[in-house]
C-alpha cells in the first residue's frame, strides 16, 4: 500500500490558544513577548497584529509604536512544544501514528486510514473542522510523502490535497522554500533567480550538490518520494488494534454494542487468518471532550471467539460513560498468543482446559467475580502433603503424574491440627477422637501410611497417617507424629477431610 501523509500548519497554535482561554481576545491585535538578549521581542502576533505589520521577532517597543493600543501577554515558556505534544496525542482519533513536527505542525501517517471518512478530501475537512471547533486555525496537506505534504499545507494557493504519484506537479510552482531549506539557503537561490522549485529542478542534480550541499539534494529526494523520510509517532503503533470513527456523536448503550461488534469481528478475523488469539484487549472511547476510557478484559486462553469475547466486554460496558458524545472506538489486543485449531474428537469431549467450552466458562466467572476468585493446584514433588502441591495459572501446562498412586483428601489443611486420640495398641487405627470440641466414634479405618521428613528440608519425625470414617459417615485424615510412646503422650493431628 502506498504511504499517505498529511501535514497539519498551525500559523497561529500560541495566540489561539490565549484567545481560546479569553475569548474576547479574538478579533483583536494581541502579542505574547518574552526577554531576549537584554531586548523584550514579540514572540507570537495574533492574526489582527499582523494585519498592523507586526510580526515575530519584532522589538515590543516597534510593535506598540507601529499599533499603540496592542494588548500584550507575557509567554510561557515551551507553550508551543507543549501544545504541539497535546494535540499530535489528540490526533490519534484520525491514526494511530501522530507525531509533533515544531515549531508549528503535526504530522499523521494517514496510511489505511482515510477510507473510513470516504477519501482524502472528507479525512483532512474533518480534521480542519475538529481543531476549528477547538480554537485553532489550520491547513491540512496530504500527499504520498511528508516533504509534499508539508509544503502544499504552507504555501500552496491550490488543492492542498495531493494525487498519489503527483509530488513533482504540486511542488513544481511553489517557492523553494517549500523544501523546508535553511534561510540562508532560499535566500541564495532568490539572489540566483530561482524563485520556484521546477526552476531548481530543472539544474542538475551535480550542479545542486556543488552549490548547496547534500542536504538541499536530500530535502528534494524526500519530498519527490526518491528516498524514505523516518517518521516517529508519539506512541508506538500496536500490531493488533483497529479503529471505528464515528460521523456522529455516539451517547447510547446500543451504539456502543454496535462498534464493539465491528470492531470484534474486523480484529478476530485478522487474529484466524494468522492463527493467533488474544489473551488481553482493551476496547477504548475517545470522547468530543478530548477525553477517553477504557476497560480490559482478560482470557484464561488465547481466543478469537467473536460471542465470546464480546461478553466479557459487555459485562464492563456499563463502567463507559459517552457523556458529550464518543467520536472514535478503538479496540486493541495487547496480548497475543498463537491458536491453531484443535482436533476434535467425535465422542467423549475432554474435560481438560484446552476444552473451549471450558475456558470460556472460566473467563466468564472470572469476569463477574474477578480473576482473582479462581485458583487452579497442580501436584508439586514434596512428599509432605502440605508442601505436595502449588497454585498454577489456568492456562499452565505441567505434568500431573506425582505420586497420583495415592489417595488424598479433597481437602488438606495448610496447617495440620492437633486433635485428642484414644487408641488401643501402637500401629492401630484410633477408635474415637475429639475434633473442635466434638467426639467422633471411628466405625471404619484405614492404615497407616508412614510419610518420613524430607531431609533435605529439616529434620524431624515422621508421621503415620490413617484415613477414618465416622459413625455419621464423615471421613477424616489423621496422623500420629513418631513412634508411639508409653512414656509420654503421643501428639496427633488431623490434617485433611475426605469427600
Amino acid at each position: 500500500m502506498k504511504g499517505r501523509f498529511v501535514s497539519i500548519w498551525l500559523p497561529h497554535l500560541a495566540t489561539d490558544w490565549f484567545a481560546a482561554r479569553q475569548p474576547q481576545l479574538k478579533n483583536t491585535a494581541f502579542v505574547l513577548k518574552a526577554a531576549s538578549h537584554g531586548c523584550i521581542i514579540v514572540t507570537a502576533a495574533s492574526p489582527a497584529a499582523q494585519a498592523q505589520g507586526i510580526h515575530t521577532g519584532m522589538a515590543l517597543a516597534d510593535a506598540k509604536a507601529l499599533f499603540p493600543t496592542l494588548s500584550v501577554f507575557e509567554d510561557k515558556p515551551n507553550l508551543t512544544t507543549q501544545l504541539l505534544q497535546r494535540i499530535a496525542e489528540w490526533c490519534i482519533r484520525f491514526t494511530p501514528a501522530a507525531a509533533p513536527n515544531p515549531p508549528d505542525g503535526i504530522l499523521l501517517d494517514a496510511t489505511g486510514c482515510t477510507h473510513l471518512w470516504d477519501g482524502d478530501q472528507a479525512y483532512t475537512v474533518d480534521i480542519t473542522k475538529r481543531l476549528a471547533t477547538r480554537g485553532y486555525t489550520a491547513r491540512v496537506g496530504i500527499a504520498d510523502t511528508i516533504g509534499t505534504a508539508w509544503a502544499v499545507a504552507r504555501f500552496s494557493r491550490q488543492s492542498l490535497i495531493v494525487e498519489s504519484g503527483c509530488q513533482g506537479e504540486a511542488l513544481a510552482k511553489l517557492p523553494p522554500a517549500a523544501l523546508r531549506l535553511e534561510a540562508a539557503t532560499v535566500e541564495r537561490l532568490h539572489k540566483l533567480g530561482l524563485r520556484t522549485i521546477e526552476h531548481v529542478m530543472a539544474i542538475p542534480r551535480k550542479e545542486l550538490r556543488r552549490r548547496f550541499g547534500p542536504q538541499f539534494l536530500q530535502r528534494m529526494a524526500q519530498a519527490l518520494d526518491e528516498e524514505t523520510e523516518a517518521f516517529t509517532p508519539i506512541f508506538p503503533v500496536q500490531h493488533y488494534e483497529e479503529r471505528l470513527p464515528c460521523l456522529e456523536p455516539i451517547v447510547t448503550r446500543t451504539g456502543i454494542e454496535i462498534a464493539l461488534e465491528r470492531l470484534l469481528q474486523t480484529l478476530c478475523s485478522r487474529l484466524r487468518r494468522e492463527s493467533n488469539g488474544l489473551r488481553c484487549a482493551y476496547f477504548r472511547i475517545y470522547r468530543m471532550d478530548s477525553t477517553a476510557q477504557e476497560i480490559e478484559i482478560e482470557t484464561s486462553r488465547a481466543s478469537h471467539h467473536e460471542e465470546h469475547l464480546f461478553q466479557l466486554f459487555s459485562l464492563k460496558l456499563s463502567t463507559l460513560e459517552p457523556k458529550s458524545g464518543i467520536e472514535l472506538f478503538a479496540l486493541e489486543a495487547t496480548k497475543v498468543e498463537g491458536h491453531a485449531p484443535v482436533q476434535e474428537r467425535l465422542w467423549n469431549g475432554g474435560g481438560s482446559l484446552q476444552n473451549e467450552g471450558l475456558a470460556e466458562l472460566i473467563d466468564r466467572i472470572a469476569g463477574k467475580l474477578g480473576k482473582e476468585t479462581i485458583q487452579r493446584y497442580l501436584p508439586a514433588e514434596h512428599h509432605l502433603p502440605e508442601r505436595s502441591y502449588t497454585k498454577a495459572s489456568l492456562h499452565e501446562h505441567r505434568s500431573l503424574a506425582w505420586r497420583t498412586d495415592k489417595l488424598r483428601p479433597l481437602l488438606v489443611l495448610p496447617h495440620p491440627e492437633p486433635v485428642e486420640v484414644t487408641a488401643p495398641i501402637p500401629d492401630y487405627p484410633p477408635m474415637n477422637f475429639r475434633y473442635n470440641g466434638t467426639l467422633h466414634n471411628v466405625a471404619r479405618a484405614d492404615g497407616p501410611e508412614r510419610i518420613e521428613q524430607e531431609w533435605w528440608t529439616g529434620q524431624g519425625e515422621h508421621r503415620d497417617y490413617y484415613a477414618v470414617e465416622d459413625e455419621a459417615g464423615a471421613r477424616y485424615w489423621l496422623f500420629r507424629l513418631g513412634h508411639y510412646s508409653t512414656d509420654k503422650a503421643n501428639r496427633w493431628f488431623l490434617h485433611g477431610f475426605f469427600a
